[in-house]
């Protein structure tokens, strides 16, 4: 198992410099990861970065809240595109849902999709925050509105990916879309097991340590 390919290499936290970012892009090179998965201010960078690279670019849109208006998240998404980024993980405005405003959550993932074309779309649930029928309607509508990946949490909840909530994502989606497994993901045991029962992109922090060490004490993300 080659598990450098399912790797999104992240770093996202509030206090993520320049130099973090270079090295980030860095070791994405060398390690031959997936993609590089950054904040919107971070892309252009990124894209200079890993220029003559085939590591793809992935930004966070409506991060980590997901409470911005469904405007602001299309042009950030529009942005993000137009900076470099091929991949855009959306964060679905959590509070609409737990509201039972399902037709508003599948709308402004729709309308995200459309803004970026055939550009890649994941979904992020925030499943700490969400009930299992919840996790279970959200997958269809995320389905429903064009969605290529839905994704477990930003990493920034109260907790990560469960390898429950993933069966049970898995189980409504049935290979329509792929599914992204993130937070806590640390060691490689781990990251082959999330593959295992389905999952076709890691986000982590840790990428360097899954491919080499095999295990991390980077408890970010």
């Amino acid at each position: 198992m080659k598990l450098n390919k399912y790797i999104d290499h992240t770093l996202l936290k509030a206090t993520a410099t320049k130099n973090e970012i270079v090295k980030l892009c860095a070791e994405a090179k060398e390690h031959n990861f997936y993609a590089v998965c950054v904040n919107g201010c971070y892309v252009e960078l990124v894209k200079k970065e890993l220029h003559n690279s085939e590591v793809k670019i992935a930004a966070v849109i409506g991060f980590p809240l997901g409470a911005m208006t469904t405007e602001t998240k299309v042009f950030e998404a529009k942005q993000c595109v137009n900076n470099g980024a091929s991949e855009i993980d959306m964060v679905i405005n959590i509070g609409k849902l737990l509201d039972g405003e399902i037709v508003y959550v599948e709308n402004e993932i729709r309308l995200i999709k459309e803004a970026i074309g055939e550009n890649v779309l994941k979904v992020i649930f925030e499943n700490c925050y969400l009930s299992k029928e919840q996790i279970k309607e959200v997958s269809q509508l995320a389905v429903n509105a064009g969605a290529d990946f839905i994704k477990t949490a930003t990493g920034f909840g109260t907790s990560g990916a469960t390898f429950e909530d993933v069966q049970l994502m898995k189980a409504v989606v049935n290979d329509k879309v792929q599914i992204k497994a993130a937070g806590g993901i640390k060691d490689k045991e781990t990251a082959e097991k999330y593959i295992n029962i389905g999952v076709t992109r890691l986000g982590t922090s840790s990428g360097v340590s899954l491919v080499t060490k095999g295990i991390s004490t980077n408890n970010s993300y």
